[in-house]
């Protein structure tokens, strides 16, 4: 079942990415949440029937209004080709589908409350696998994109995302904000310079991937057991503390690359007020990740913590985190434009 349940992931996924069709796009995407759902309800738990049953209502309305927004396009246009969506009100409801699909504000709503009733392995895999196929359709029409809709969406994720995060303590909610953050840096620039907003979800995915396998093997789902981290293994310690200042976006890291890019070709493009803002509302999330850098940091030994030891499992995730380490920590991606 597992197997079939995984196969199901991957080939929707990839249907998705390899479409030309829109309908061949819809039917991608329905496989897809048909496929992740018995993931979801793995637990047998109150929570996570919710989870999925709240997961499942928001990717069929959006699964609705994309096949809506296609069907219009083809109407008027007499092509489903994906690239030529060039009806006003079809490229409208398609991106408002594509931002439910996602997770991106303003239909964030399900996306934290479906994190918290999964488990962590899960979470990675909505928080990042799962954005592929939506991006990768919103990249195929990015050219029919105008930048005065999704800046807006862009700006509103990042605003959202840093201020839903600062209040949480449950770190499955505090990375959905996170997810939502990151998705309004993409979005803000997809239309722009689509590759770039690409290269900044690829990176995310890279930082977001071992931070949640070292949450996974040490069993940390709050930041009050993130605090005992520490006497469990102080090197997984600091490479969280090291991944978290990446996903904040802070200059020797990784994560700082794909900000620079795009506040650079905002720049280029004279929409300097939308950086300004960008760059500062990318402030509030800073906030939450020092704030979990700093607990991880100062329990660190010989100070102790108050907290309750836990029983740790030990899943064997060691060597998928020890290959996306040093490329989530290392600023390698910016070394070719320092090259040339």
């Amino acid at each position: 079942a597992l197997f079939m349940i995984t196969l199901g992931i991957i080939i929707s996924t990839l249907t998705v990415t390899s479409a030309n069709h829109w309908l061949t796009a819809w039917l991608g995407l329905e496989l897809n949440m048909i496929s992740i759902l018995p993931v979801i309800t793995k637990q047998k738990h109150p929570r996570s029937t919710e989870a999925a049953t709240k997961y499942f209502l928001t990717q069929a309305m959006a699964s609705a209004l994309m096949l809506f927004s296609s069907t219009l396009n083809a109407w008027q246009t007499g092509s489903w080709d994906i690239t030529q969506l060039n009806n006003k009100l079809s490229c409208i409801l398609m991106i408002s589908a594509l931002t439910m699909k996602m997770g991106a504000a303003p239909a964030h709503f399900w996306l934290p409350e479906v994190l918290q009733g999964s488990t962590l392995t899960t979470t990675l895999l909505i928080t990042t696998w799962q954005k592929i196929a939506p991006i990768t359709l919103l990249y195929m029409i990015s050219n029919h994109i105008q930048s005065n809709i999704l800046l807006p969406i862009g700006l509103l994720s990042i605003l959202v995302g840093g201020w839903g995060g600062i209040n949480q303590t449950q770190l499955r909610k505090m990375m959905a904000y996170s997810s939502i953050a990151h998705l309004g840096w993409t979005m803000a620039v997809i239309s722009i310079a689509p590759n770039i907003a690409l290269t900044n979800i690829i990176i995310y995915m890279t930082v977001s991937t071992p931070f949640f396998l070292l949450l996974t093997s040490s069993s940390s789902k709050t930041l009050q057991t993130m605090t005992t981290t520490w006497a469990h293994a102080p090197t997984a310690t600091i490479i969280m503390m090291l991944l978290l200042l990446s996903m904040a976006g802070l200059p020797p890291l990784t994560g700082f690359t794909p900000k620079l890019l795009i506040l650079d070709k905002l720049v280029m493009h004279k929409l300097i007020p939308a950086a300004t803002t960008m760059a500062i509302l990318s402030l509030l999330s800073l906030t939450f990740y020092l704030r979990t850098t700093y607990l991880l940091a100062s329990t660190t030994s010989p100070t102790t913590t108050q907290s309750t030891t836990l029983w740790r499992l030990k899943p064997n995730y060691y060597q998928i985190t020890t290959i996306l380490t040093p490329i989530a920590l290392f600023n390698i991606t910016i070394l070719p434009a320092l090259l040339t």
